[in-house]
């Protein structure tokens, strides 16, 4: 239940639901092809994972589970096929020996730094296709868009991502 002092956000325009929802096919296009371009060494979800590990390093299973929004047994059979794969290590947590952990390897450190210069250079065309002010224009609006979003989305949100 709200509290009196919480608001309801206000209505989207028309045109900005609809540049937003338009941008949001760009990148998340941009971030599909990318996956293509590492000849679909793996797919969306085992990418997820993988990108999840680059960011938070070694973690306990269950952690990477509530991180990506998943059931525990679900990132298990992701993490088989990532270990099978070589790109995911094992290991067990010193003082909890019970507690498994998952990490990158090599080989999936360098799937995902792959993945990541791939949309560096693909998102470097698309913005030379604009003049200097508009690119500065861009970056701009879409730090404002990066900042007022905060913590709650992105691959390590505070709050798992609803499936």
């Amino acid at each position: 239940m709200r509290s009196a002092q919480e608001k309801d956000p206000p209505a989207l325009a028309p045109e900005a639901a609809e540049v937003l929802q338009a941008a949001t096919r760009v990148l998340a296009g941009v971030a599909l092809r990318s996956l293509e371009a590492l000849d679909h060494a793996v797919s969306l979800p085992q990418f997820r994972l993988l990108a999840v590990l680059a960011d938070l390093g070694p973690v306990p299973s269950g952690q990477t589970a509530r991180t990506l929004g998943l059931d525990p047994s679900t990132v298990t059979r992701l993490a088989d096929r990532m270990v099978v794969a070589g790109h995911v290590a094992r290991g067990t947590e010193p003082q909890h020996r019970g507690v498994v952990t998952l990490e990158l390897t090599a080989s999936g450190r360098d799937l995902v730094a792959a993945a990541d210069a791939w949309r560096r250079r693909e998102l470097a065309r698309i913005l030379a296709r604009l003049a200097p002010a508009e690119r500065e224009a861009v970056t701009t609006a879409l730090g404002l868009l990066v900042g007022a979003a905060g913590d709650d989305y992105g691959i390590t949100a505070s709050r798992p991502v609803p499936l």
